[in-house]
C-alpha cells in the first residue's frame, strides 16, 4: 500500500501538463473542424457531406465502444503448453476458496455438486511451505478450507481442518492425495454442521455447561475431544477397597491414552484408538478439570410437580450425594426381590452401590418424592465408556402407577440432550414392569438374553432432539 501511494504521489507535480496537452487539443480540433465545415459548406452538395460525415463518425464511435467492453475483461492468454525460452514463467498459486460462486464453476466447465463435511488431521513437518503443500492439494481436488487449527509438537506440527469437499470424493483418494503432499498419520471422518463452531467458542460453551453441571464433565471431555471413550475411576470400590487409582503425573501423555486427576479422587481416563492426544489438548481437557474441581459439587435445582391417577402429587427433581441417607431409608422399605430385580447381586450390598450412583461424575440420577418429602423412587442415567445405562428403582407401595415410564422417559430426554447414540437397561427377563417401560418409549429397541439377564438397547437416532412426552395419565404443574 506504501509504495501504491508513492507513485501517486510522483505524479501529482505532471498533472497541469496533461490539462494544458487536453486543452490545446480540444482547440486543435475545433479549428480544424471549422476549417472543414466552411470548405464544404460552401459547396453545392456541402450540407450533405456533413452529414454524411456525422453519420460515419457516430457509426466508428458506437463500434468502438461495443468491441472496448467485449474485450476489457478477457482473461490473459493461457501460456499452458508454451516450451522454450519465449514462454513466460506461471506462478504457482494455492487458491482454496471458502464459498466458490458460479463463475468458478463455471470457469472448471463442471455443473455445481453436492459438498460434504470432513473432519482432517495429518502430521507435516515444521517446515516452511508443508502446509502450502497441502494447500495446493486440496485446491487441485476443489475443497474448501472452512477452519484449520495447529497443534505444535516436539518434532513436526499437526494440523487440523474443518474441510468441504465435493461429495463423489472418496476419503481414501484424499488420504493418499495428502500423504504425497508430505502429511503422515492422516486421520479423517465425517462432520456435522455442530463442527462448524470456531474451537474458542466451543470451549466456552463447553466450560458453561460443565460450571453450570458436574455431570457435564464427562460428556464435555468427549465433545472436546472428539471420538473417545472415558473412564472415571474412583480411588475407592464400591466395595470400599482401593482400586489402586492414584493420580497420574501431570503433563504426560501415553500416545493415545489421557490420564487426568479427579477432583473427587482416583482418575479421569480418556483413550482414543487411533489418535495420538497433542499437548494442546491435553492443555485443554486439564483446563476444564480444573474448573470442575474449583467450583465443587453443584446439580442444577429444578423440580417438577406431577399429579398421579388417583390424585396423588409427586415431584421429580435432580438428586445427588445430599439424598444419600433417604435413598438409604427408601432400600430398607423396598423388599429383598425388588432391590434383587435392580441389582442383580447380594441385597445386602444395595447401600454400596448408592454412593457411586449418586456422583455426578457418573451420570445423573432423578428422584422422586412425595409432599411429604420422603423419597420413593430413583432413576439412573450412567457413563459407561462409550455407552449409557438406564436403571430405575421405585419404592414397592408407589409401583404400577407410572412413576418408573416417568423417570425412563426424562433419562432418555437427557440422553438425547446429551447427544448418546442408544441406551441400554440391564434386568430380568421376569421384569415385565421395566420391559413395558422400555417398550412405552416408540424407540427401535434390541433384546440380549443371556442366562436369565435380559439387556433392552434403545436406539435413539430417531428420537427427537427435545424431551420426549410424558405419559398420558401424568401432567405436570406450571
Amino acid at each position: 500500500m506504501t509504495d501504491v501511494t508513492s507513485a501517486k504521489s510522483a505524479r501529482r507535480p505532471h498533472q497541469w501538463r496533461r490539462d494544458l496537452i487536453e486543452l490545446a487539443a480540444l482547440f486543435t480540433a475545433v479549428a480544424v473542424a471549422d476549417a472543414i465545415a466552411n470548405l464544404i459548406g460552401h459547396q453545392p452538395d456541402g450540407p450533405y457531406l456533413l452529414i454524411a460525415s456525422a453519420l460515419a463518425l457516430t457509426a466508428t464511435a458506437a463500434f468502438h465502444t461495443w468491441w472496448a467492453r467485449r474485450h476489457s475483461h478477457a482473461p490473459p492468454p493461457d501460456t499452458d503448453g508454451v516450451t522454450g525460452p519465449d514462454a513466460a514463467p506461471r506462478p504457482v498459486t494455492a487458491a482454496v476458496h471458502l464459498n466458490p460462486g458460479p463463475a468458478s464453476e463455471a470457469a472448471s466447465g463442471s455443473e455445481p455438486t453436492e459438498t460434504a463435511l470432513w473432519r482432517m488431521r495429518t502430521t507435516v513437518r515444521d517446515a516452511p511451505g508443508s502446509l502450502a503443500a497441502l494447500c495446493i492439494v486440496l485446491a487441485q481436488h476443489r475443497i474448501d478450507i472452512l477452519t484449520l487449527q495447529t497443534h505444535p509438537l516436539a518434532q513436526g506440527t499437526v494440523d487440523e481442518f474443518l474441510l468441504r469437499a465435493p461429495a463423489e470424493l472418496p476419503a481414501s483418494r484424499l488420504t493418499r492425495a495428502i500423504s504425497a503432499a508430505g502429511g503422515g498419520s492422516t486421520w479423517i471422518e465425517r462432520a456435522d454442521a455442530h463442527d462448524l463452531v470456531d474451537a474458542p467458542t466451543r470451549v466456552l460453551g463447553l466450560a458453561t455447561r460443565t460450571a453450570l453441571d458436574a455431570a457435564e464433565l464427562p460428556l464435555a471431555l468427549r465433545q472436546l475431544l472428539g471420538r473417545c471413550t472415558i473412564h472415571s475411576l474412583p480411588a475407592v470400590s464400591v466395595t470400599g477397597r482401593a482400586t489402586g487409582e492414584t493420580a497420574p503425573v501431570e503433563g504426560v501423555l501415553e500416545e493415545t491414552v489421557m490420564r487426568l486427576r479427579d477432583p473427587s479422587g482416583g482418575a479421569i481416563t480418556v483413550e482414543r484408538p487411533y489418535l495420538p492426544f497433542t499437548p494442546t489438548e491435553f492443555a485443554r481437557a486439564r483446563a476444564l478439570v480444573e474448573l470442575d474441581a474449583r467450583l465443587g459439587p453443584r446439580v442444577p435445582r429444578s423440580e417438577h410437580v406431577l399429579t398421579l391417577p388417583e390424585g396423588n402429587e409427586i415431584t421429580v427433581r435432580r438428586a445427588d450425594h445430599a439424598d444419600l441417607e433417604a435413598a438409604r431409608a427408601m432400600h430398607d422399605r423396598c423388599t429383598e426381590q425388588t432391590l434383587r430385580l435392580r441389582y442383580h447381586g447380594p441385597v445386602r450390598d444395595a447401600d454400596r452401590y448408592l454412593d457411586h450412583l449418586l456422583s455426578p461424575r457418573f451420570g445423573r440420577t432423578l428422584a422422586v418424592q412425595t409432599a411429604s418429602g420422603r423419597l420413593v423412587a430413583l432413576g439412573h442415567l450412567l457413563w459407561d465408556g462409550d455407552e449409557t445405562e438406564v436403571a430405575l428403582l421405585v419404592e414397592d407401595d408407589w409401583q404400577r402407577r407410572g412413576i418408573g415410564s416417568e423417570l425412563l422417559a426424562r433419562l432418555v430426554a437427557l440422553a438425547v440432550e446429551a447427544g448418546c447414540e442408544s441406551v441400554y437397561a440391564v434386568t430380568q427377563a421376569s421384569n415385565t414392569g421395566m420391559v413395558a417401560a422400555m417398550r412405552a418409549l416408540s424407540l427401535p429397541l434390541d433384546y440380549q438374553i443371556e442366562e436369565g439377564t435380559l439387556v433392552i438397547t434403545a436406539r435413539l437416532n430417531s428420537a427427537p432432539e427435545r424431551s420426549l412426552p410424558l405419559p398420558p395419565h401424568l401432567r405436570a404443574h406450571h
